[in-house]
């Protein structure tokens, strides 16, 4: 198995047990404050197959069975006395008991469904506070990034050239490159830049599709990087025609280069080729490339002809414009960690729910992602700042689903506890029973066409 592979799946699965655990822990904290009884508590969910339980292991410890699932993709605090996706409804045909969920104060039972929600939040915010107070911050400012960046057609139809330098728009200054400066650019209606050394404006629409600007290839802009090679992998095809560290691509087939954006948009042509034709020849003749390289320690440009690999690969470790600039260190003390994080999680949180509208398009919801996307989020190296960043990201946007008005999620226990604390009229059981079906079948609907999505991309048809 891969090594990458393997160790993305440990990431994900450590990364989802500690967000399960601590949601169902919300929710069983405030249940046991509240004097509500939890039947069962698990992580991972214990699907059963055949006779078998699904359950890896459990014990009861008073009157709740703790318990570990086969199947690491959630979990569940099981209250007495409420309809969830167990779909008890034998217990719901018996007298309500004092230590049931439905006996207590509509107030409590609000606290108890939203306590996973806000322990997610609140979590996130932690960790993203404690991330920046051990590692701090690290990155190029956009007005530093001096060869500036590189647009695609779309964005130079709206006035952008290769090399401007982004500093902001009328609403923020642009901190560093990140997808921000994509969500600013597509609602501003003015971008401050720096061309050939003078600052200027650009008027823009203020409604460009964000979906757009990044699913585009090229996307509608990236930084510019030279490229120039940071180091060869051996056995393949860069080392066998010579290609060494500090050397600079400079044409395929014939067309000039000045940067490795347009290196991989011309590799990206060539393979949509490939996979349109599909057949061996076609292959070998799509792979078959002329590269022409300037050594660094003589100054010689060589053209050469040479295969690329069966994934299109030169070969090459390509130099990252980090490497081009000094970047700007920020170091927070602990107590100057918590507004740091808190603030960079809310635009973490806003950012995400500004993107939402997206989903309901045709390309928003090929872009759903399953399991298989948020996986692949990890990096194929085990680093523990990017994990605890990419926890931060999954805790912060697994309170916003779960708040969410719908069916079976806490938002739509949330939704009915205040009606009946506004109509002081509970919904009926009946009403409640087919509402959670119909919120299970909406989350295995979403469930389905985002993995479905994860396969189609890896087929290659999406």
């Amino acid at each position: 198995m891969d090594s990458a592979f393997l160790i993305r799946v440990l990431q994900f699965i450590l990364s989802i047990s500690l967000l399960v655990f601590l949601h169902e822990g919300g929710h069983f904290f405030f249940s046991k404050l509240f004097g509500v009884k939890v039947d069962k508590f698990f992580i991972f969910f214990d699907v059963g197959i055949g006779k078998w339980t699904g359950k890896l292991f459990k014990k009861k410890i008073g009157e709740t069975e703790y318990g570990l699932g086969w199947l690491p993709l959630g979990g569940y605090c099981k209250i007495s006395g409420m309809i969830d996706e167990s779909m008890d409804t034998e217990q719901m045909k018996l007298p309500p008991q004092p230590w049931e969920f439905r006996t207590k104060p509509a107030w409590q039972r609000l606290l108890i469904m939203i306590g996973g929600v806000l322990v997610n939040f609140l979590l996130a915010l932690f960790i993203y506070s404690m991330v920046l107070y051990y590692w701090g911050e690290s990155y190029i400012e956009t007005k530093n990034m001096t060869m500036g960046m590189k647009f695609n057609s779309e964005a130079k139809a709206l006035g952008f050239q290769d090399g401007d330098i982004l500093l902001g728009t009328e609403e923020k200054t642009f901190k560093s490159f990140d997808v921000d400066i994509y969500r600013s650019i597509s609602e501003a209606k003015r971008v401050d830049i720096i061309r050939n050394g003078k600052q200027m404006s650009l008027n823009l629409p203020g409604n460009l599709n964000l979906l757009d600007m990044l699913k585009k290839q090229p996307t509608f802009v990236q930084p510019l990087v030279p490229a120039e090679i940071d180091s060869v992998l051996p056995s393949t095809p860069a080392a066998a025609i010579g290609m060494a560290k500090g050397d600079k691509v400079t044409a395929i087939n014939g067309k000039p280069l000045d940067s490795w954006n347009e290196f991989t948009l011309a590799v990206s042509e060539l393979n949509d080729v490939v996979t349109a034709k599909g057949t061996h020849n076609d292959s070998i003749a799509g792979r078959t490339v002329t590269i022409a390289f300037q050594h660094k320690a003589t100054g010689v440009t060589d053209t050469v002809k040479t295969m690329l690999d069966k994934d299109m690969k030169l070969g090459v470790i390509q130099r990252s414009y980090w490497s081009y600039y000094e970047p700007t260190e920020v170091k927070y003390g602990f107590f100057e960690s918590f507004p740091a994080g808190i603030r960079y999680g809310i635009n973490i949180l806003s950012g995400y729910v500004d993107d939402l509208k997206y989903v309901f398009t045709s390309e928003g919801a090929k872009s759903l992602g399953g399991f298989g996307t948020i996986g692949s989020l990890f990096p194929p190296v085990w680093d523990w700042m990017m994990f605890w960043r990419m926890t931060a990201f999954l805790s912060i946007i697994l309170a916003f689903m779960n708040i969410l008005p719908i069916p079976a999620l806490d938002g739509g226990h949330v939704l009915f506890l205040l009606y009946e604390m506004i109509t002081r009229r509970k919904p009926s059981e009946k009403f409640m029973i087919v509402a959670e079906y119909i919120g299970i079948g909406i989350l295995i609907l979403l469930m389905v066409v985002a993995n479905l999505n994860d396969i189609l991309r890896w087929m290659g048809v999406m």
